[in-house]
């Protein structure tokens, strides 16, 4: 029997395939990638950044606690379960990208401002 044949029932129900689902806030692709965990592991990053930007925005705040604040509450937020990923050089420069855009932010400093 073919992959596509089989179908998954509960009761009468036929449980429809899916190519991806999340558990236990990981999403896990049929196919072994991490491209959309990845990219919902960036998001929830940005959330977390949303939520502490009022901290991590403030000018008055000075930047070494910035630094502190932001390596304890928005960089775990990103890496929680990275341990487990099978990560492509791809993954690592997204993850980079979004962390310089934050750490500028942070400072103060943005792509407009070129001095």
């Amino acid at each position: 029997m073919h992959e596509e044949e089989v179908k998954v029932r509960i009761g009468t129900q036929v449980i429809p395939k899916r190519d991806s689902f999340k558990y236990l806030g990981y999403i896990i692709q049929g196919n072994g990638e991490i491209d959309k965990d990845v990219t919902h592991r960036i998001g929830a990053r940005w959330m977390r950044w949303r939520l502490a930007s009022g901290v991590l925005c403030d000018k008055n705040v000075p930047p070494g606690l910035k630094g502190k604040f932001y390596k304890v509450v928005v960089r775990p937020t990103m890496l929680y379960g990275a341990e487990c990923w099978p990560v492509k050089k791809s993954h690592v420069q997204k993850i980079k990208v979004v962390e310089m855009r934050m750490l500028r932010w942070m400072c103060g400093h943005t792509r407009k401002k070129r001095d």
